[in-house]
């Protein structure tokens, strides 16, 4: 009866083993999904909404992150073509422009090209990339530059009117479908 208790165990022994052995080698062996990251509506045109974005994104895959960006509304200026280096500052209205401005000055004629001049001329002089670099970093790295069906619609905007390389327009569900994936999420 010993003898059998003894080769009972070592039995029940071997199997467990086995057992846990087969679900580690499950566990370690399943490769974990790449992290997602998910911009959501870039809604305006402008040279700081475009950098805020595009740096997020493309720093999202060089940490090879699957990027995911939702332009809409004026945002979508910031993809349509030779756009991208005439993307303005709007100072009125802003109260964290580098040089406080009063609203009754930055309304004035001409602040807004200053503005812009002056923020494209630290651009220039810091060596920081451009917009059209960071699109063109962006597309080459894989990220989704996700124009927003319903918004070229309603601003007649083509997709030839885009820049080449952009995946295909989507609607909010799409882009929603991604986001509901997403590891990070922000809103630009």
């Amino acid at each position: 009866m010993a003898i059998l208790d003894k080769e009972l165990n070592e039995l029940i022994e071997a199997r467990v083993n086995e057992l846990v052995e087969r679900r580690l080698a499950e566990l370690t062996g399943k490769k974990s999904r790449t992290k997602r990251l998910a911009i959501a509506v870039v809604s305006r045109g402008t040279i700081d909404a475009a950098y805020a974005a595009l740096i997020l994104a493309t720093t999202g895959a060089a940490l090879e992150m699957e990027v995911g960006v939702y332009f809409s509304f004026f945002g979508l200026n910031i993809l349509k073509k030779g756009n991208q280096d005439h993307l303005q500052v709007v100072p009125l209205g802003n109260p964290a422009m580098p040089v406080a401005m009063p609203n009754i000055v930055s309304m004035l004629p001409g602040m807004t090209a200053f503005a812009t001049m002056m923020m494209k001329k630290t651009i220039k002089e810091k060596k920081i990339a451009t917009v059209p670099e960071l699109l063109e970093i962006a597309l080459e790295s894989g990220v989704k530059l996700w124009p927003c069906q319903m918004a070229m619609e309603m601003f007649d905007i083509k997709k030839d009117d885009l820049i080449e390389g952009l995946p295909a327009p989507v609607g909010a569900a799409t882009f929603l479908e991604f986001a509901g994936d997403a590891d990070i999420t922000l809103f630009i």
